[in-house]
């Protein structure tokens, strides 16, 4: 295997799985030349409870996608999620010196938007531009080079704890990887699945997890509002290993296999085998049993979903619909459902806009991989974050970097 100057991997550290996709830069643009994945049995709903389990996971993944691309893998951009993440807007002011807004100035006006007090055991991870005012002249979205005296930035800020990032950054060292960053996976799967068109008019993301629901409202070209409900299609596994009396694994099978949230668009006749538990024989129950099951607990997630942007006053600025993304948009019946509880055209979102996507990534459970790749890309430094820095200067080089990047997110 040999090691390439332009490989972008993203590794996508899920409750269910781990994903690692390679991409690499070519004088065409942004190619995928390889992938792998691995259950994940290290996380709980997008948090690390088990470090060795996860770096297993880690490096099993890495292997196979070093296998498929015959590349070396040495650095990777980690996805972040679980219940900790919180997501606010934020406003900074600065007095312009030359009145003309250089980037120093910008920087500077940055910095004073993220100046807000957080907890100790919290950590800024994103600084996220939404627009720029000089002299109340708003809706700027480069103002670099134009004249003024002062200077406002409306952003949006995510947070997180910091030993949660932590560990995920513990366990990507230890399985030999440096992480050039962590990225909110939200973000990540927006960068893969959302149009401009989708973007500018207002869009809400909904990234179905196995642990976790991830969630991301943009409007005008920028995220207005993120968040992360810590409820998942695990939940959905569970609910259907207790109502059909099988195990947890056979109950996974059957929602992928048989499931569907929608009762009526299951037909009277359709039967399905249920394995027992206790070596007993297996069981012929109707499907619509089944639907019956998963149905409300999926159209609880929803609910919760719109009680979210209610709560941060965010509902009215998604004109365009809502995208589905996730192992969880795969449902049957999902987007029927969800079209039902929002009120809203609802869509599921696959990864677009790269090359070479194999088959098995043409699916909404691979988007915050693919969207991870793409967000390395747009990158303008790997410096690689270590352990050995210490915890301040891990996080400090975070935001550092962030503040820059976030630019010209959307």
């Amino acid at each position: 295997m040999k090691e390439h100057p332009d490989l972008l991997v993203g590794l996508d550290i899920g409750t269910t799985k781990i994903c690692a996709v390679v991409g690499e830069r070519t004088p065409e643009g942004l190619r995928v030349i390889g992938h792998g994945t691995h259950p994940s049995t290290g996380l709980r709903k997008g948090v690390v409870i088990n470090i060795e389990a996860t770096v297993q996971s880690i490096k099993r993944a890495v292997e196979e996608a070093e296998l498929m691309s015959d590349r070396e893998i040495r650095q990777v951009f980690a996805g972040v999620a679980g219940g900790h993440i919180r997501g606010f807007n934020s406003h900074g002011v600065i007095a312009l010196k030359d009145r003309e807004v250089r980037a120093g100035d910008v920087r500077r006006v940055l910095d004073a938007a993220r100046a807000v007090a957080i907890p100790m055991d919290r950590e800024v991870l994103h600084v996220i531009p939404q627009e720029y005012i000089i002299d109340d002249q708003d809706g700027i979205r480069e103002p670099l080079g134009m004249s003024g005296v002062r200077l406002e930035a409306r952003v949006h800020m995510v947070t997180g704890a910091v030993t949660s990032a932590q560990n995920i950054v513990k366990c990507c060292n230890r399985a030999g990887l440096e992480v050039a960053d962590i990225v909110l996976e939200p973000l990540a799967s927006a960068e893969a699945v959302l149009t401009d068109d989708e973007r500018e008019l207002g869009v809400l993301l909904v990234d179905m997890g196995g642990g976790t629901t991830d969630i991301c409202v943009a409007s005008g070209g920028s995220v207005c509002h993120t968040s992360v409900l810590a409820l998942g299609g695990n939940h959905v596994t569970n609910d259907i290993a207790v109502g059909l009396r099988t195990p947890s694994a056979e109950a996974e099978k059957i929602k992928h296999r048989f499931g569907c949230a929608v009762t009526e668009l299951v037909g009277k006749d359709e039967t399905l085998d249920v394995p027992s538990v206790g070596g007993q024989r297996p069981r012929v129950l109707n499907r619509r049993i089944l639907a019956e099951i998963v149905e409300p607990r999926v159209e609880e997630l929803f609910a919760l979903v719109r009680e979210d942007l209610v709560k941060h006053g965010v509902e009215n600025l998604v004109t365009s619909g809502v995208v589905l993304t996730g192992g969880g948009a795969s449902l049957a019946g999902v987007c029927e459902l969800a079209e039902r509880v929002f009120g809203w055209p609802v869509r599921r979102g696959v990864p677009t806009g790269i090359e070479g996507l194999f088959d098995a990534l043409r699916s909404p459970a691979y988007a915050t991989g693919v969207g991870l790749v793409q967000y390395a890309a747009r990158s303008r430094e790997e410096r690689p974050l270590d352990l050995r820095d210490g915890d301040d200067k891990l996080f400090a080089r975070i935001a550092q970097r962030m503040r820059g990047w976030f630019r010209d997110f959307f």
